[in-house]
């Protein structure tokens, strides 16, 4: 399998860095910028203002992607959609094994915890752009989807108004060189739950990528999640 690697910031070196490690797999291209790099899937970790020129290059060159940038707007999100019925993409704005474990585990307790306030925090190292993460705001929408789509999103809190019931407050903590970590707090009357997941290493986000590179392989056309990559 050839890889092209779009992006050449420190994710995409980590990328390469595992691929040329294995062995297994061929680096066909790394770049920020594409000309004429031919390879069997297009593996990104760029940024949000690349995307578009990428999806394009993808769908004329019929290469498969793998997109992992995330704060892109819904403009974006739709050239992506659109690209999806002519080339297999997996979106997935977190590739790691334990985080999709954790949408799995929040999308069948909250409908259980429905009389409880939900809290997202998230925190990252102090060189990360968008806030909140993609991550984050996945798991609102695994969260709100289970709760019949009745949820509000409140992004941190200001000012002087009590709580309402069906919101869901995310908060965004950047400092440091935390990789990545996620809790999901579900408060309840003289009760806590929270489901927390720690990133140590951006291995694991390579290591992901490179499972949903080989998954699009021989896939027809189609938006895919790292759910289905890791089903």
């Amino acid at each position: 399998m050839k890889v092209i690697i779009h992006g050449t910031g420190v994710m995409s070196s980590i990328l390469k860095e595992v691929i040329e490690k294995e062995g297994e797999i061929e680096i066909a291209g790394f770049a920020d910028d594409f000309t004429n790099e031919k390879g069997d899937v297009i593996v990104d970790f760029s940024h949000f203002s690349r995307l578009p020129d990428m999806i394009e290059y993808g769908v004329k060159n019929n290469i498969p992607m793998v997109i992992c940038t995330t704060g892109y707007d819904e403009m974006v999100l739709a050239k992506i959609i659109e690209a999806s019925t002519h080339v297999p993409i997996v979106l997935s704005s977190n590739t790691c094994i334990g985080i999709n474990l954790m949408n799995e585990v929040v999308s069948k307790i909250a409908p259980q915890l429905k009389n409880f306030d939900i809290e997202i925090i998230e925190t990252h190292h102090n060189r990360k752009v968008d806030s909140p993460s993609g991550t984050a705001k996945s798991l609102y929408n695994i969260i709100n989807d289970a709760l019949d789509n009745e949820m509000s999103l409140v992004r941190g809190r200001s000012g002087l108004h009590v709580r309402d019931k069906k919101e869901i407050g995310i908060h965004s903590v950047r400092g440091g060189s935390v990789v990545g970590d996620h809790s999901v707090i579900f408060y309840g009357d003289d009760e806590v739950i929270e489901i927390r997941h720690s990133s140590t290493s951006r291995r694991i986000f390579a290591n992901g990528a490179i499972k949903a590179a080989k998954f699009l392989l021989g896939k027809k056309p189609g938006l895919y999640r790292m759910k289905e990559v890791l089903s």
